[in-house]
């Protein structure tokens, strides 16, 4: 969308929220005593909108200390306002019809509507910073009906959706290589979305790189780039610049080298000692060379050898039938964060074929992280970061 028409949108439901949230207060202590009261009026709209204006601001100032810190504020204001303006509105909404039917109003309910929105934003948000960074290990088991040469069993962490950013806290990655390498996994992959779409808002990243260097298996550690691993304007945690100006940076790919990652892009390598194939796929909505071209499932899986196990690691759960179709055993995803903050787990399931956990989806076996970051708002409520941690059996 057009960035005039996004950030339009915004602050026109940004003084639509104020001029209700106003009325409602009017009503709470008296029109009179309210309108009478100017200064009282002008401070809270001067604070509220300099506060709804911190995501603005985030977007259009160019690349500096201040712009990072202001969209670090502005995504924390965002789960402050997705929460409070629609236990708001709903409140307000239903309180409407209450009075269409009785035609009664109350000044008591307009200020116990007012108080219970204000105090969802406020306890959601803490609640939603707080578990964001209580990293859980999800287990899964599955069969993969093939002969891998004698391997019965690959144990694989499948991480993804780090969003290294501005709102990003070192030790919550620090505790989450503890845990991967508590589980003892054999093989580690990285199903995208390392950065959110900058590398300069990441403060002190050679700190991150040396923390995720920490990560250990005996079969290395793969990633695949995400659609957020590129450098582009976002306004909110949404991209408002074109595809074709979502460039990846010699930045971040020295990144990545200094991790110690072996990036797959659209390409296949033999792990656990040539027994297993994996292959890795470019993100679909954003190859990093301003464009969204990549390999189809026929011409990535064209050379494998379908004779051993076939796992494929891609950003964005999509394509599964296709994949199945050429060759692929299991595909491992990321990209959905299952939703994130409550209720987008109860929407995500609507727009994917498989949003979160194991589902075989067109003939193959599929799993989706809910991935240990976060996108916009630094919270989640309803859904976990994780940890995913697969045992993987190879019976023919």
């Amino acid at each position: 969308m057009n960035p005039i028409i996004s950030i339009g949108l915004y602050l026109a439901s940004q003084v639509l929220l104020l001029s209700m949230a106003n009325g409602a207060l009017g009503n709470a202590i008296g029109e009179r005593v309210f309108h009478n009261r100017r200064w009282l009026k002008i401070l809270i709209a001067v604070v509220y909108m300099l506060l709804a204006l911190l995501p603005v601001a985030g977007a259009l100032l160019h690349d500096s200390a201040v712009k990072f810190s202001l969209q670090a504020g502005g995504n924390i204001w965002l789960g402050f306002y997705i929460y409070f303006g629609g236990t708001f509105i709903i409140l307000s909404f239903i309180w409407q019809i209450v009075i269409w039917l009785t035609h009664k109003k109350s000044a008591t309910i307009s200020t116990g509507i007012l108080t219970v929105s204000i105090l969802a934003g406020v306890i959601l948000l803490c609640y939603g910073m707080v578990h964001a960074k209580k990293t859980v290990v999800k287990n899964y088991d599955i069969t993969i009906h093939k002969e891998a040469e004698g391997l019965k069993d690959l144990r694989t962490v499948l991480l993804a959706d780090l969003h290294l950013s501005v709102n990003s806290d070192i030790a919550t990655i620090e505790n989450m290589v503890r845990m991967v390498n508590e589980e003892n996994p054999d093989v580690i992959v990285i199903a995208g979305d390392i950065f959110t779409s900058t590398y300069a808002g990441l403060r002190n990243p050679d700190e991150y790189a040396a923390v995720l260097r920490e990560l250990e298996a005996p079969c290395g550690v793969y990633a695949v780039y995400g659609n957020h691993d590129v450098e582009e304007t976002l306004f909110g945690g949404f991209p408002i610049s074109p595809i074709r100006e979502a460039f990846r940076t010699k930045e971040m790919e020295q990144f990545f080298a200094d991790c110690g990652f072996t990036i797959l892009y659209d390409e296949t390598v033999p792990i656990a000692d040539g027994k297993v194939m994996l292959t890795g796929r470019v993100d679909g909505e954003k190859a990093g060379d301003g464009t969204a071209n990549r390999m189809s499932p026929e011409e990535v899986l064209r050379d494998v050898d379908k004779s051993k196990p076939v796992i494929v690691l891609q950003h964005e759960p999509v394509e599964f039938a296709g994949l199945a179709e050429n060759g692929a055993d299991l595909v491992l995803c990321g990209h959905t964060h299952a939703g994130q903050i409550f209720p987008g787990n109860l929407i995500v399931p609507f727009f994917n074929e498989n949003g979160y956990g194991y589902k075989v989806v067109g003939g193959v076996d599929t799993v989706v992280t809910s991935g240990i970051g976060f996108y916009g708002p630094p919270m989640r409520v309803g859904t976990n970061s994780e940890v995913t941690v697969i045992d993987i059996h190879f019976e023919p």
